[in-house]
């Protein structure tokens, strides 16, 4: 992916869908600028819900919405992508995610892996892992990091480092003694011994911290205690790798960290999945768009550029729970 710029000095207000289309045509290309990536994933993004969304923001505005223009429906290049599982036509995260970010279309729950791995057997995985673009620009000197409003190791940011049979195994928890005896390795586990993520922010807490250890914002809740069983301290051993690294678990930590001097921060506010806007302690956890702001200012400090995944799930969710409005 390239950066790009304008070849007109200035662009005028778009009064039509024509407008739109030529503006994307003027658009040129260099090669010699650093390359910034963003990817910003919204699962359940579709024909219907951004209709949803173009009709509300205008009629906020007094209109009658059908008229109005999100603001990515001006970007210069926009398309509908078809998506689908190799073994599925209703694809699930995890296959899809595989397949945006590492460019491999793969079977239904699988991450990270080709489509000779077989679902659920975890040692099916060996030699069929395949690189995302997060990987790749690690490996080239960019930084790199993943923002959600989900658990960290969820489907669609593990795609970005994890190779698993089987989406669900967060932790080794979720996993058999056969599987451990195997080698095979929980996601959370790959989160901080595969690619070396500079920033990582969203929840799952659950799964970094040894079984029975009592969450700290919720230590009477026996539901969000830690889970592992191998007794590992995952943040510990991801901030003992990295020196100067921070780890924050709540808003008041999270805002103490100073941009400037952190090369690596990991933040985990919930247990396990983040909460709902409408629902978000506002004392304990940051918005998507204060997790997302941080980041950038930590990545954009590589002068090689940057790649950023940033997800949220919950439009998603609240699609398929008929709660968008």
């Amino acid at each position: 992916m390239l950066l790009c710029k304008w070849n007109r000095q200035q662009m005028e207000i778009i009064g039509n869908y024509q407008d739109t289309l030529n503006k994307g045509v003027v658009l040129q290309c260099d090669s010699t600028l650093i390359v910034i990536i963003y990817c910003c994933f919204v699962p359940g993004m579709g024909v219907t819900t951004i209709s949803a969304a173009r009709i509300y923001q205008g009629q906020l505005r007094k209109e009658t919405g059908e008229e109005n223009i999100l603001e990515m429906e001006s970007f210069p290049y926009v398309a509908l992508s078809k998506v689908y599982n190799v073994d599925a036509q209703v694809p699930d995260s995890a296959g899809t995610g595989t397949a945006y970010l590492c460019g491999v279309k793969a079977n239904s729950g699988t991450l990270g892996v080709s489509a000779a791995t077989t679902y659920g057997l975890c040692e099916t995985a060996n030699g069929n892992e395949v690189k995302s673009i997060l990987h790749r620009a690690k490996m080239a000197g960019k930084s790199v990091g993943i923002v959600t409003t989900t658990r960290v190791q969820h489907a669609s940011p593990a795609a970005a480092y994890a190779h698993s049979a089987y989406r669900g195994w967060y932790s080794d928890y979720e996993m058999t003694s056969d599987m451990i005896q195997k080698g095979c390795k929980d996601i959370a586990y790959q989160l901080v011994t595969n690619t070396d993520i500079n920033v990582i922010l969203g929840g799952g807490r659950a799964y970094m911290f040894p079984k029975g250890t009592p969450d700290p914002e919720y230590p009477t809740h026996s539901s969000s205690n830690g889970l592992r069983k191998d007794n590992l301290i995952l943040t510990k051993m991801w901030l003992d790798q990295r020196p100067g690294s921070k780890y924050v678990w709540n808003k008041e930590q999270f805002e103490a960290v100073t941009e400037s001097n952190t090369d690596y921060l990991m933040g985990l506010f919930e247990p396990k999945d983040m909460k709902y806007e409408l629902n978000r302690d506002k004392t304990m956890d940051p918005t998507l768009a204060e997790m997302t702001e941080k980041a950038i200012k930590i990545l954009s400090k590589n002068p090689k550029g940057f790649f950023l995944f940033v997800e949220d799930k919950y439009i998603l969710l609240c699609g398929i729970t008929n709660m968008v409005g």
